[in-house]
């Protein structure tokens, strides 16, 4: 993970403790010198385990050191370095949460961590592993990407009343990534973003009604945009809101029903623009202040959200509606005049 001398430090350190406890368990009395009968079954060659791209001993190892890094740098109120361990749409929110604050972002409690880690082959140019873990006592899920170095992608808490699925392991312990284009289950992991933005754009009675359920972060969020735009109307503005996808990565996990758990995002760009630039003004709301200075505007109001998602897909022998499980989003950019 590439960061400035005090972090290497620190993750040193994680490693070290890490390290000392292995070789302690290690120590011993030396053993007895091997009979010839034995020597001679040790030329024979014992076939190596195949290598992994990634091991739960390595997402631990990643896991721990992020942990401290961020605690760190929040503490610190240090965006640029925050910025060297998160990635996608997570360092746009981390980014959010420093210039919405102060530079004071919000520093986090954490629980002991369950670790799904798919069996990637080794060479695998796009690792990745999720975790289970309580933040701030509550189920959170965070995946971790690598590319240069291992960071942050996505952050997703459990919404109230869900319960996040069983994930399928091999016998090693081990869970199974789906390809995007997997057709095993009812909504293919490419098209799980394209569709909720639909459902959540045109609610119940778009083409994607009964794909998806319905639910805070889908049917309501269209009911809220069509409140949204009759209010602006009444008040002289044109308003419009939609949902699009974007280029960062969507992770599926396999889960133990034979559905998957997909993780991605999605951005909001909702605009608001007078009819009449002279005489109408338009407010900017307070949890845009922060990136707009001024408490109105004359012509154009544009807020962009980023939010990411953890849906539950079941499998495509047993087709049902998916459930969005866990979110996490904000408003990251806001712009006018």
């Amino acid at each position: 993970m590439r960061t400035s001398g005090r972090l290497k430090a620190l993750a040193l350190a994680v490693t070290l403790l890490t390290g000392t406890a292995g070789l302690a368990a290690c120590s011993g009395s030396a053993s007895p010198a091997p009979s010839r009968a034995a020597a001679a079954e040790s030329l024979s060659p014992t076939p190596a385990p195949a290598p992994h791209a990634v091991t739960p001993d390595d997402a631990a190892e990643v896991f721990a050191e992020f942990v401290a890094t961020d605690d760190l740098l929040r503490a610190g109120g240090d965006l640029r370095l925050s910025l060297e361990i998160t990635r996608d749409s997570e360092a746009l929110l981390t980014t959010a949460a420093f210039e919405s604050t102060g530079n004071r972002p919000p520093r986090y409690t954490w629980g002991r961590p369950t670790f799904y880690v798919p069996r990637f082959p080794a060479g695998e140019r796009a690792p990745w592993f999720s975790v289970l873990v309580t933040r701030d006592g509550e189920l959170t899920l965070l995946t971790f990407a690598k590319a240069a170095d291992w960071r942050l992608g996505s952050a997703t808490r459990l919404l109230d009343g869900q319960r996040a699925p069983a994930i399928a392991l091999d016998a090693d312990g081990y869970a199974t990534a789906l390809g995007s284009q997997d057709e095993s289950v009812t909504i293919s992991p490419h098209y799980m973003g394209p569709l909720h933005a639909t459902v959540a754009e045109a609610g119940a009675g778009g083409v994607a009604a009964g794909l998806i359920a319905p639910g805070p972060h889908t049917t309501d969020i269209a009911q809220e945009i069509a409140a949204e735009r009759d209010e602006a109307k009444i008040a002289g503005f044109s308003y419009d809101s939609i949902f699009s996808g974007n280029d960062h990565p969507v992770y599926a996990l396999r889960t133990s029903d034979g559905g998957a758990l997909i993780q991605y995002s999605l951005t909001r760009t909702t605009t608001t623009t007078t009819r009449t630039a002279e005489k109408d003004f338009i407010p900017v709301p307070e949890s845009a202040r922060w990136a707009i200075g001024e408490p109105v505007l004359r012509r154009t109001l544009r807020l962009s959200e980023t939010h990411q998602y953890a849906t539950a897909v079941p499998p495509s022998s047993a087709p049902a509606a998916a459930r969005v499980v866990a979110h996490d989003g904000a408003l990251t950019r806001a712009s006018g005049e």
